[in-house]
């Protein structure tokens, strides 16, 4: 780069072979990536306006390009072929263009390369139902949804739906027929997109993301009526969600809607990524929970406390809480106690396990 250009594939093509995940790019600031969870700032001249311009020109897709001025946030995919697909988002930060880049490898991964634990698998064997992964931003949801979605195509003849915003992993067909959607493309909403995604004979439905209550009815009426839907939504643990999904629902309606939630919620999955003790990697740990008749219970009476109390006792059904997960990773010596303890909801828990004087079930079950 000797000349000061700024050749955006050369950049992304550099910064995923050093692991980054992500890759920032603003008027006036340093390039900088994520590292293992970590910004790093790279040394190369601030990037002008020039910079940006020629990325956006160069980035886009043509459908998109007469809206980039029009709009002030704006998502979409690109790729750099036989190497790296990424989920872009172009935004302003004080009138000035700003992108950032999440990395998609080709490569999906397994449960067990993730390091996930095998409970998950038993998601994909339901032919019916909704199951939610939640976590922030970054948490590694998308790629969680990857791993079930291409063990169903693995194992199962069935034909699988996505719809997204943007397509973010390519799967190929293997057992299954997986179609797949992008919003202001194929269909021009989440809803629509789910619509007319029961006239093309699905068995799985899996949504980009629940943001608002009409992809939640279209959600909860594709599951009740026989199909297995799979998507995220931003909460911080398992049973959060459960209140989440409700409370996009006016209060005279929750009754109802709590039961419509508990006929058909089949499981949840919460994850955060911890950095290793190595500091070059991260490592999920997930909470679980199985929807079971004790769970569906609590869910229709209202009772969400109880459930925290079911998972905890970890062996039940193989229900996992934030804490097993983050103990387990320290035992096993993958993770610092600091780490452990400063993602962890439940300071105090962790502690007591840690010291071994935590007395509840399921603290050293097999996960």
């Amino acid at each position: 780069m000797a000349d000061k250009t700024f050749f955006i594939d050369d950049f992304l093509r550099q910064a995923v072979s050093v692991g980054a995940s992500d890759i920032h790019l603003s008027v006036g600031e340093r390039p900088a990536i994520r590292v293992a969870g970590q910004i790093m700032r790279i040394n190369l001249p601030p990037l002008t306006d020039e910079d940006l311009n020629s990325t956006v020109d160069k980035i886009a897709p043509e459908h998109l390009k007469d809206r980039i001025t029009r709009f002030f946030d704006i998502d979409f995919s690109y790729e750099i072929p036989q190497f790296s697909r990424f989920r872009v988002n172009m935004s302003h930060q004080l009138a000035k263009n700003a992108i950032v880049f999440r990395v998609i490898p080709y490569n999906i991964k397994s449960f067990e390369e993730l390091a996930l634990p095998k409970t998950i698998e038993n998601f994909a064997d339901f032919n019916n139902g909704l199951v939610l992964v939640t976590g922030p931003t970054g948490s590694g949801k998308s790629t969680t949804i990857a791993a079930l979605i291409d063990y169903i195509n693995e194992k199962y003849a069935k034909h699988i739906v996505t719809i997204e915003d943007p397509v973010e992993f390519i799967y190929t067909n293997k057992k299954s027929i997986v179609s797949q959607r992008q919003l202001l493309i194929d269909t021009p909403s989440f809803t629509d997109g789910i619509k007319y995604a029961l006239r093309q004979d699905p068995d799985v439905i899996f949504i980009g993301e629940i943001r608002d209550r009409e992809t939640v009815e279209a959600a909860l009426n594709a599951a009740e009526t026989g199909h297995m839907v799979v998507s995220t939504i931003h909460t911080n643990d398992a049973v959060q969600t459960v209140n989440r999904i409700i409370n996009f629902f006016d209060p005279n309606e929750r009754n109802f809607v709590r039961q419509q939630l508990a006929a058909t919620l089949r499981g949840t999955i919460a994850q955060k990524l911890v950095p290793t003790v190595e500091g070059d990697s991260r490592l999920p740990a997930p909470e679980i929970l199985v929807v079971t008749p004790p769970v569906i219970d609590f869910i229709e009476k209202d009772e969400l406390e109880q459930v925290y109390d079911l998972v905890k006792q970890g062996s039940y059904n193989n229900m996992v809480t934030m804490n097993m997960s983050l103990y387990r990773l320290y035992e096993e010596g993958k993770i610092s106690k600091e780490t452990a303890l400063y993602y962890s909801d439940a300071k105090q828990e962790l502690e007591q396990m840690i010291r071994g004087v935590y007395h509840g079930t399921g603290v050293n079950s097999k996960i």
